[in-house]
């Protein structure tokens, strides 16, 4: 019997990538302050090797590091992306997923990433809302929640100044009035400044945070492609993060060249701005690293021109190598392909050494590496306010022993109590790190 012809097409592409290439070298190698960077491998159909989303079978749980111990906070979400914990510490859950993007999807192509990234559990509706967990008895597991904020489009990032919250939609930073205690908000939003969206909408997730005195808020854009395969006209804005004036909402790039931005935090000791960034693929399973970097003011990171630096990437037409020239490396490498995208120091932190001084990163898990990569979460050590040693594995076992995602670990924050607290999008759980 002879199969539709879009059957045939999701069977040959995935088939022929599961025959393409697969890495050389060790996650570790594509990790720290100077990764290994080999020569490019790009195929014709792009390596697609995703976990397929299965969720956790009754009472499994990920696997804590040694003199930690993990246990859920909250089951039973819808996709929960994001987290932010209010003075008093309640905590909010940006239950999330992708809005709709048509024109992301054209051609055969599109449709087949479509399909594939379909099977990782990213292919549900957005739930759209904002939920509040509360554990007033502190014992580790919220026993009331709350629909705080409803009706949002694609929700992500979080921030409350003085009585404001502020929320990033995916093509709007919008703000609310709050007072402690909340559980439901009800008003309806003030738009601070619009954000790129549109039809294509490719890295739809913008997060936000506060300076320290407030007055200035600081918003991440995600690229609109791959590597400007759309043209340069559908980046505007894009690739970068916003520093925007908190009083009148007008706004500036603080620094560009950064293709998909998600996690924002303040670096304790030397209070520099940090972020974790995705990097381009499709050029083969050990390029490109994700990373974090202390962000410039006025800085490029390269992208979409080149990576790590100043190596240029050939697929973009037109060139441009006088902004190459300017284009500076990242900080800290955290391995190729792995999404890493939640980002929290430990300041405020009870977990024992090795976890007391650095920062805690959520890697979803790679789509474009043979084998896996990510699906975990790491810890970076830092000294001086720098980032120092290898990474040490925080939660593992997202990955069953068949390469099935139980579980993807996005958004990482320290609780009230000194917790970190674990957003899984795929296990519809958050988890809960303390020391055993």
């Amino acid at each position: 019997m002879l199969k539709p012809p879009h059957l045939l097409i999701l069977a040959l592409a995935v088939g022929l990538a599961a025959c393409g290439e697969s890495s050389t070298l060790q996650v570790s190698d594509g990790t720290g302050p100077a990764p290994k960077l080999p020569e490019p491998n790009k195929t014709l159909i792009p390596t697609v090797n995703i976990a397929e989303a299965i969720g956790w079978p009754e009472g499994a749980k990920p696997t804590a590091a040694p003199g930690l111990q993990v246990g859920a906070f909250a089951e039973g979400l819808d996709h929960p992306r994001w987290l932010y914990v209010l003075p008093n510490g309640d905590v909010l859950v940006a239950e999330t997923n992708a809005p709709p993007k048509p024109d992301d999807a054209k051609g055969v192509r599109g449709w087949v990433m479509k399909k594939v990234m379909g099977r990782a559990g990213a292919g549900v509706p957005s739930p759209n809302r904002i939920t509040l967990l509360r554990d007033a008895n502190h014992d580790g597991v919220a026993e009331t929640r709350s629909v705080f904020l409803e009706n949002l489009n694609s929700p992500f990032g979080m921030t409350l100044v003085g009585n404001d919250l502020y929320v990033a939609d995916t093509d709007r930073l919008i703000r609310f009035p709050y007072k402690e205690g909340d559980t439901k908000i009800t008003a309806q939003p003030t738009k601070v400044v619009d954000l790129p969206g549109g039809t294509i909408n490719h890295h739809w997730t913008k997060n936000v945070i506060a300076s320290r005195d407030g007055s200035k808020l600081y918003v991440t854009t995600g690229s609109n492609s791959n590597v400007a395969e759309n043209g340069m006209e559908a980046e505007e804005g894009r690739a970068a993060i916003w520093e925007v004036d908190r009083a009148s909402g007008s706004h500036r790039i603080f620094a560009s060249g950064l293709r998909n931005p998600n996690g924002l935090a303040w670096e304790p000791g030397s209070g520099a701005l940090w972020t974790a960034v995705n990097e381009r693929d499709e050029i083969g399973s050990d390029l490109v690293p994700d990373y974090i970097t202390s962000v410039k003011d006025g800085a490029f990171y390269g992208w979409p021109y080149s990576y790590y630096g100043q190596n240029v990437d050939t697929r973009v037409e037109p060139q441009n190598p006088a902004l190459v020239a300017k284009a500076i490396a990242p900080d800290y490498a955290v391995g190729p392909h792995t999404a890493s995208l939640g980002l929290t120091f430990a300041e405020g932190s009870r977990l024992p050494a090795p976890f007391t001084e650095g920062a805690f990163i959520g890697q979803h898990g790679s789509w474009n590496r043979k084998p896996h990569s990510g699906y975990k979460v790491i810890f970076v050590p830092f000294s001086g306010g720098k980032p120092t040693g290898q990474p040490v594995d925080v939660l593992t076992g997202f990955l069953n022993g068949d390469e099935k995602a139980q579980g993807r670990p996005v958004g990482v924050v320290i609780d009230k109590q000194g917790g970190l607290l674990v957003a899984d999008d795929v296990g519809n759980k958050i988890w809960r790190v303390s020391a055993k």
